[in-house]
């Protein structure tokens, strides 16, 4: 176990953020899609103030943004360090109470409002590794917000650290904070141009060396069935209920395959994730991920079928499908150029920590930029169990990924 010397600000800075409720809604048409972002975003203006970055300014879309100035006369990239402030919609983000368990010792770790909610090594084998380090979890009542407020304490770490040693050599570096990254809003149409960075990374991964390049492909399916309401008590031969033909859509598609409970590794899923409605019309939004194109589309043609199959047996409802691309994998991109890869992984080297590279089961705002024309790798944080009640995070992990990120800077700062 190795302890770096920005573990106690990153647990300070991540305990901070992660009492900030920031949890994005889908259903919101405005950017960012909750107010309460806000309340994180402009601390951090203020604060990125506060250890002298320049040029630092929350844009109309919702995003923090500053310039941490070259040390030295150099051609090198402009090149962005990115975390997203916001939190997930899939469970509680309110009262967020972090608990530090230091010096974990490899047991199981029973969280106190909560007893049935239990991290533990059996559950999650990534624990069993970090034992002696200090862990942060929530209370057993909420997620913990490490994705990705992790990334934005390591980010403001890099960012201090900097600007209090002009002694090392790196050119300009930029700093973005996102919103809405978990609802697939994070990268908003002026953020490319607006963070100017030839390169960027985001700071949204998970084990201690983790480089990733690979990342889903995304679209979204939303089904929306219209029946024809009528009073239950005269309804014969007149009724159409909405949930029953919305039920038979979902029985239809595959179940002991392509979903994400039956899938693993390289296997892309259908994910139904929410359903709502009435008898006279019922919604229901579906997530498809592949890492291949081709099986993204085919998953998309499949929900097309279904529904078209479910709307034969009934001619008087009107069924609809629509798909909304999502993101890209940016492999497509980064395979061309893989210096962004290859220099992030030196720096692991340097520092002692060994990269990988696995394909990664979702998706980070650098898989958009990257389609964008800013080719965004994704480092590690030590987040884990994200999205629950479970979520933990090692803060020497992040502490690792600190140093990773600083000997990057120099790096990137070498090369023309």
């Amino acid at each position: 176990m190795t302890r770096t010397q920005f573990d106690q600000e990153l647990e300070e800075r991540l305990i901070r953020y992660c009492k900030i409720d920031t949890q994005a809604d889908e259903k919101s048409t405005t950017s960012p899609s909750t107010a309460i972002q806000f309340d994180l975003l402009n601390l951090l203006a203020e604060e990125l103030k506060e250890i002298g970055a320049q040029e630092v300014r929350l844009t109309d879309y919702g995003a923090v943004l500053a310039t941490i100035p070259a040390t030295i006369e150099t051609n090198a990239p402009v090149i962005g360090f990115l975390a997203h402030v916001d939190t997930a919609p899939a469970f509680h983000a309110s009262g967020v109470k972090p608990i530090v368990h230091r010096n974990y010792d490899g047991g199981e770790i029973v969280l106190p409002d909560d007893p049935t909610q239990v991290p533990s090594p059996r559950q999650s084998p990534y624990l069993a590794q970090k034992i002696g380090e200090d862990i942060v979890t929530a209370s057993g009542t909420t997620l913990l917000g490490a994705d990705d407020k992790a990334g934005v304490a390591i980010i403001m770490a890099i960012a201090r650290h900097l600007l209090a040693h002009p002694e090392l050599p790196h050119g300009v570096l930029r700093i973005g904070f996102t919103p809405d990254e978990e609802i697939g809003r994070g990268v908003h149409k002026k953020l490319p141009a607006d963070l100017g960075a030839r390169f960027a990374y985001t700071l949204d991964g998970g084990d201690l060396g983790e480089i990733v390049y690979e990342t889903f492909s995304a679209d979204k399916a939303t089904v929306r069935v219209q029946g024809v309401s009528t009073h239950p008590g005269d309804a014969k031969g007149k009724l159409v209920n909405a949930l029953h033909l919305a039920a038979k859509i979902i029985d239809t598609l595959p179940h002991v395959t392509l979903t994400p409970e039956t899938t693993s590794d390289r296997e892309g899923f259908i994910h139904i994730y929410q359903m709502s409605g009435t008898a006279a019309e019922a919604e229901l939004n579906f997530i498809l991920r592949d890492f291949e194109m081709e099986h993204l589309e085919a998953q998309g043609r499949l929900i097309q079928q279904v529904c078209a199959a479910i709307q034969a047996t009934e001619p008087r409802a009107r069924i609809t499908c629509t798909i909304t691309a999502q993101y890209r994998n940016m492999r497509y991109w980064l395979e061309k150029d893989m210096r962004p890869v290859e220099l992030a992984r030196e720096a692991c080297r340097q520092v002692g920590v060994e990269p990988f590279s696995p394909p990664i089961r979702g998706g980070t705002d650098g898989s958009r930029l990257t389609e964008m024309g800013v080719p965004t790798p994704n480092i590690f944080t030590g987040m884990k169990n994200i999205h629950g009640p479970l979520e933990y995070i090692s803060v020497q992990d992040m502490g690792r990924a600190t140093e990773v990120c600083i000997k990057l800077a120099q790096l990137w700062g070498q090369e023309q």
